[in-house]
Formats: C-alpha cells, structure tokens, sequence
C-alpha cells in the first residue's frame, strides 16, 4: 500500500513560512524574534500571520537594534528556548557581528559543553531586487570563517522548508541566508507534511559529463538556465551542484563530481576575494587535483560594494558570463 503525499505549490517566502508554522505549532520552546516580524508579518511577509496565531509572546517585534536582537536570543537560547531571529536584511547584521563571533560561536566551547545556542539567524541577502545601498550584500564568507555556526544557503521553497526546519532543531546556531531574488520568482511542489533536509549535503541539480559547476542561492537559478542554453547550443553537458549548506562544506559530493569530470567552475555574486569559491578551489585541489583537465574557472561579483541598482546586472554573474567560462574550460 503505498501512501500518497499532499503537496502545495509554493514560493520560497512561503516555504519559510510553512517551516516556521510547523515548528512554532511543535514545539513550545520556539520563538520568532526581530524588527516588524509580528502584527506586520516582516519586511517580506515571510511571517506572515504568525502573530494572528501564536500571539506577541511567540513572535515577538523587537526594537531596531541588530545587536540586542541577537543577544537576547543567545540568552533565550542558553536557557532552554529555541529562537529564531530574523535580520532585515543581510546588511543589516554587521552591528550583531560581535554578539555572533564572540558569544554565538562560542558558547559551547565557553562552557565546555554545558551550554549551547540552539538558535537560527535569518537573513534576506543579495542583488537583484533594486534595493538600497547595503540591503543587497552578499556577505556569506564572513560566516563559513566562524567556526560554531552553520551557514545555510537554500535556492528553491522546497529546500526553503526543509533546511529551516532542520536549522531550527539543529543543537548548534545557524545562519540561514535567504536569497530575495528567489523569493517569488518561482514556484516548487512541498510536502504539506513535516519534513526535513540534512544540513551539510550539497544537492544535484543536473548531471553531466564535461564540466562541474558549484553554485547555491539565487545563482542557481542563472546557472540553470546558463548550462541549459550551452548544452542546447554546443552539446557540453554540465553536473549542477548546489552547495546549499557553505559550511560545514559538502567536500565529498565536490570531490565525486570533479573526479568524474575533471573540470570544475564556481559561480557566486559575492566579490571573487576571499569568497566561499576559494574554499571550494580548495577543497577541489586537496581531493582531485590530479583529475583536473584545465584550470579551475571562477564567476563571482566584482570586488566593489553592490553598485546602485541601474548597474547591478552588471555585477551579477549572468547566463552569459557563466557560459563563457563553461567554454573556456572545455576548450583549454
């Protein structure tokens, strides 16, 4: 007898939404917490009746201040709650920068084990919605550099659900990035049911034999339609790798897909120095060195700050951009 799963059709903000009920209704010990979260259901609407259903001392709004959002939740956290703090906007962190590197990360080693943060950190992060100055960063490096925290990046409402439900149980911190471009611009089937995806494990979007790209975020999305134009076009077949989780990194699924076939590109939008594609380089030279065919190949923003919003899209890795180092590599 087989059971059938009920799905809906839903947006990434919606599968947000979705894991937050879901944990909100299970466990008592959870909180929502940050700026305009409850009677306005956030800047993005990603909590979106919440407040209706779990009252002020549950979802909680809290003063515009970054850095006392995220140390009441460490506190909450050390003692027995399970909070999820929402930032604005990505940008928005750098004044809780200290509470994270200095409590939030370290707290279990701090106190040699008797106390841990289990606590989630979300963030709406990078360009592409013609927001202001600082709201559109992509920042995620300064993260995976912060042993303690997980940095989780999902690109579809699908892994949306899953990853935040699984961030939220996880017994250590979380920083989960939620890229707006993916917002609303696409809709994926999720299980109405409760169910999670492992942090930690990278996801295959396409398979192929000529080149690996390793991606996450909204430059899934562009690398998607980049490897699809260049198979359709020149017959070079991609394997899609997005990373979904920054740190820990999935090294094997890297190392698997490389071997197999000895070549490999990165694609981000965060500046090219000291972004997450040089751990990736790394992680590819330690385990598959002597499998490559030709030079890693890097797609990544410019080492400026977000330009204003009449030259991002030329800042962001495009389609084109991707698909011109695709054929450098096969071509060397």
């Amino acid at each position: 007898m087989t059971t059938t799963v009920e799905t809906k059709n839903l947006t990434m903000i919606q599968g947000i939404n979705e894991a937050l009920r879901t944990k909100l209704e299970e466990d008592d010990q959870v909180l929502v917490l940050g700026q305009d979260v409850g009677v306005n259901g956030g800047v993005f609407r990603a909590t979106e009746g919440l407040h209706e259903q779990f009252g002020g001392e549950r979802v909680i709004d809290t003063p515009l201040a970054e850095s006392g959002i995220v140390g009441t939740s460490v506190g909450m956290a050390a003692n027995g709650f399970r909070p999820v703090a929402e930032m604005q906007f990505l940008g928005f962190i750098y004044p809780a920068f200290n509470q994270i590197m200095t409590h939030v990360s370290r707290i279990r080693q701090r106190s040699m084990g008797r106390y841990t943060a289990p606590m989630v950190i979300r963030a709406p992060f990078g360009a592409g919605v013609r927001a202001p100055e600082v709201h559109s960063d992509s920042v995620e490096a300064l993260f995976t550099h912060m042993p303690g925290v997980k940095v989780v990046v999902p690109s579809n409402a699908y892994d949306a659900k899953g990853l935040l439900i699984s961030a939220i149980e996880d017994p250590d911190p979380v920083i989960f990035l939620e890229p707006m471009r993916c917002y609303r611009s696409s809709r994926t089937e999720v299980p109405e049911e409760k169910y999670t995806v492992k942090l930690g494990k990278a996801a295959v979007r396409r398979e192929g034999e000529d080149i690996s790209v390793f991606t996450w975020g909204a430059m899934t999305i562009e690398t998607m339609k980049a490897v699809e134009q260049v198979e359709q076009e020149e017959n070079i077949t991609c394997d899609v790798i997005d990373l979904r989780t920054l740190y820990p990194m999935d090294k094997e699924a890297i190392a698997a897909s490389v071997q197999k076939t000895g070549r490999a590109l990165i694609v981000h939008e965060a500046p090219a120095t000291g972004g997450v594609s040089s751990e990736v380089m790394a992680v590819i030279n330690d385990t598959s060195f002597l499998y490559l065919c030709s030079p890693v190949e890097r797609v990544c923003g410019f080492d400026t700050p977000v330009p204003v919003y009449s030259l991002e899209n030329e800042y962001i890795p495009s389609p084109e951009k991707i698909k011109r180092a695709i054929r450098r590599s096969v071509a060397f």
